[in-house]
């Protein structure tokens, strides 16, 4: 008996392989979706948002996926100096930047034969996000991807010691920095949590009001677009926002509740921004950020000033390892009636 063999299915057919990167999953689709038509970046974004929306639910949510998977699709970039083009989906739609996957990705471009003639020791990937140019730069020996690093999209404060109002928890004091999305950061202390050892569940509810409370009571702005202008979740940290050799962890929130396992490449990204903003860190000093779900880790660190729109920006280098952990075919019957995807909690 062949049990490797196609099931008797004329449904549609979506190919994926998939990855993590600190334990964050990501679903790369290798077949079965449309061609997107010509155009920016930020406009394919869009029509993949408006006109194909149910393939992302079908890929992610059950009973393919689950509630906190997360997914990328390859695309065309109208960029000459591009690899591939990335537009990536989550449980509640599309983001503008996804660190873990640009490091993912690193690996697959090598390893998948999108860089012609890769080098060592490093091979440099371009890879056009949402948020614009993000540059990965791949170990490459004997053949062989490993760790990569990337350079971000500039990252900057969009607002220090902000005073929300949170419903149940009185007035809190927010910072709200972009790193290719916006995110807003609180220490998880003034919930009485442990972004380590406390109950998921209880950070997870934490960060959602804080996340809610931004959204209402602060209006976001972006200079290069404002299909960029959008508060993607909330970052629980430890508070220890000052230089050390020691790790510092926190535990990221996006979208509808989704829980980031790896300590979140575009949330550490835009810490940075405002670790250096503060003052806390100089440029070229290297943090090391650890998630708190799953204590993986990623180093960063600011390397160049730069500006964005009015706002004082630096460049952030983010460094990690994906890992490869399967590849499937999904298939979607046309007699099935949760063929399209549904959410559980």
């Amino acid at each position: 008996m062949d049990l490797r063999r196609a099931p008797p299915s004329d449904g549609t057919v979506l190919s994926v392989l998939d990855m993590h990167t600190g334990g964050e999953p990501l679903r790369i689709v290798t077949g079965g979706f449309p061609a997107v038509p010509a155009g920016d970046i930020l406009s394919k974004r869009r029509y993949v948002r408006d006109r194909l929306d149910g393939l992302r639910r079908r890929l992610l949510l059950e009973p393919r996926g689950h509630a906190d998977m997360y997914g990328v699709l390859l695309v065309g970039s109208e960029r000459p100096d591009v690899h591939l083009g990335a537009l990536f989906m989550h449980n509640q739609g599309y983001s503008t930047m996804c660190g873990h996957a640009v490091l993912a990705l690193g690996r697959f471009a090598l390893d998948y034969g999108l860089i012609a003639e890769p080098s060592s020791p490093e091979t440099q990937v371009n890879i056009h996000c949402p948020c614009g140019l993000v540059r990965a730069f791949v170990q490459y020996n004997q053949g062989k991807s490993g760790r990569v690093r990337f350079h971000s999209v500039p990252a900057f404060v969009f607002a220090a010691d902000v005073t929300v109002d949170v419903p149940g928890h009185g007035k809190i004091v927010v910072d709200v920095a972009y790193g290719g999305a916006f995110y807003a950061f609180v220490n998880a202390d003034r919930f009485g949590l442990d972004v380590c050892s406390s109950r998921t569940r209880d950070l997870v509810d934490a960060a959602v009001v804080v996340t809610n409370a931004v959204k209402a009571q602060v209006k976001l702005h972006h200079p290069d677009s404002e299909d960029l202008a959008f508060l993607y979740g909330t970052i629980l940290i430890d508070g220890k926002d000052a230089f050390s050799e020691e790790p510092t962890a926190n535990i990221c929130v996006f979208a509808d509740a989704q829980v980031d396992r790896s300590p979140c490449g575009s949330g550490v990204t835009a810490r940075i921004a405002l670790q250096y903003q503060k003052g806390l860190i100089l440029l070229n000093q290297t943090r090391t950020f650890q998630s708190g779900p799953t204590s993986s880790l990623f180093t960063a660190k600011a390397v160049e000033e730069t500006i964005c729109g009015d706002y004082q920006a630096v460049i952030v280098e983010v460094s990690g390892q994906a890992h490869y952990t399967g590849t499937a075919n999904f298939y979607v019957e046309d007699d099935d009636s949760l063929k399209d995807g549904f959410l559980l909690r």
